[in-house]
């Protein structure tokens, strides 16, 4: 149940893929229109960047963290959403989303929570840390 548990100290953490494809990468490429060649051919990303390979884009993993956000607050509760990109993320990487509640306070007179955000690949990195503000009302 959405929202549920939502009080100070509160954590979650959830499996957001165990095996990160390049076709997902792809996908993304295709419905963000966002076809920069790091993320989409190898080639490029090797040769002209010096990249190991393609990587994915940093608003995947945002959104991938988001829906953990969102299944766990509710839908249409999110009022602030902020990240900062700490590493890149590879095909086949793991990626799993730790929320946890910082706090639960009044916003103008609406029941608020503030969570701190932290996604990780399978190696226990870091690769995107940021905060969220959803509505309890």
């Amino acid at each position: 149940m959405s929202g549920s548990g939502l009080a100070v100290g509160a954590a979650r953490e959830v499996v957001l893929t165990d095996d990160l494809t390049r076709t997902q990468m792809v996908m993304y490429a295709g419905v963000s229109g966002d076809y920069n060649p790091l993320h989409t051919d190898e080639r490029y990303a090797r040769e002209a960047a010096g990249y190991p390979g393609v990587f994915a884009h940093g608003m995947l993993t945002m959104g991938l963290t988001a829906r953990a956000v969102t299944d766990w607050v509710g839908d249409g509760r999110l009022l602030r959403y902020g990240v900062r990109f700490r590493a890149q993320v590879w095909p086949g990487d793991r990626l799993t989303a730790r929320l946890s509640v910082r706090e639960v306070r009044d916003e103008d007179g609406v029941p608020v929570v503030d969570l701190d955000v932290v996604t990780v690949n399978g190696d226990g990195a870091e690769v995107v840390t940021g905060y969220a503000t959803a509505s309890l009302a």
